[in-house]
């Protein structure tokens, strides 16, 4: 049986998340439910398509993923069934899409359309649900919906290039839980713009010139103890996920605070790197 996850904004103190599950065991009993995030932001869509973009591969093909981020279907906001790269994702058409699949082109996109349903206040559970069960039993796409094409695409969230390729400008896409800062500046886009050149990282009064692999690269191993950079030192590093991420080297956000509140980043908050 294919695997059913969810990713929402619902937290969880209230029943949202208790409510969703129930109604998809009401409905499959030997339902596997896997839960990446309910605590998105409320109405991050930047944060939860980075979370899903990130997740998702690790799944297996035929995984059906619910996004319960501003899901409210209006007439901008449509509800829609993607499949692509052989996943579905079952969500509003808020400009996630386009940011998890990047330059992958879906194979179907259908705008929902089940009968007998209402428009309330929560269509996760009421037409989301429904439509991840039926994809379960193997049913058709078509059968929930027409064909879509209008897919919103979020262009404002890509990174700019300025001077003649001299300069990329970021902004911030992500907080983790240290307190990290992730940008959208993929490593791909620095190495193409780069060309051997030097650069300088700039994320507000902090100035960086060396973009590490991993956090322990900070520290050099070849100095006295007193002489090397260590924790509570600021990096930058290529993450897991090929973004420039900036880090305060094993800090802790609900104690001295983490780079998101030391260096006063939060999202889209602007990060520049200039080549020289």
């Amino acid at each position: 049986m294919a695997i059913i996850t969810l990713t929402t904004d619902f937290g969880l103190k209230d029943h949202f998340v208790g409510a969703l599950k129930g109604a998809i065991y009401k409905e499959l009993s030997d339902a596997r439910i896997v839960d990446i995030s309910h605590n998105i932001s409320p109405f991050n869509i930047q944060e939860c398509a980075y979370i899903l973009k990130n997740s998702y591969k690790s799944f297996p093909q035929g995984t059906i993923h619910i996004v319960g981020v501003d899901s409210e279907a209006t007439p901008e906001n449509q509800h829609i069934v993607v499949f692509v790269d052989g996943h579905y994702f079952i969500t509003a058409n808020n400009g996630v899409i386009g940011l998890i699949i990047s330059e992958i082109k879906p194979e179907k996109v259908i705008e929902i359309n089940l009968p007998n349903t209402t428009n309330g206040p929560f269509p996760v559970m009421d037409v989301f649900v429904k439509v991840a069960c039926h994809i379960v039993r193997g049913g058709t796409l078509e059968v929930v919906g027409k064909a879509f094409e209008d897919l919103k695409d979020l262009r404002d969230f890509s990174p700019r290039i300025a001077d003649d390729g001299k300069k990329i400008v970021g902004s911030v896409i992500y907080i983790d839980n240290y307190g990290n800062v992730v940008t959208n500046i993929e490593r791909s886009l620095f190495e193409a713009y780069r060309k051997g050149r030097t650069y300088e990282l700039h994320a507000r009064t902090s100035l960086i010139t060396k973009i590490l692999n991993n956090y322990s690269e900070i520290v050099n191993y070849d100095l006295e103890r007193n002489k090397r950079k260590g924790a509570g030192d600021l990096l930058a590093l290529f993450n897991s996920s090929g973004y420039i991420e900036l880090a305060i080297y094993k800090s802790n956000l609900n104690t001295v605070g983490g780079a998101s509140t030391l260096l006063g980043l939060d999202y889209r908050d602007t990060i520049t790197i200039n080549f020289t």
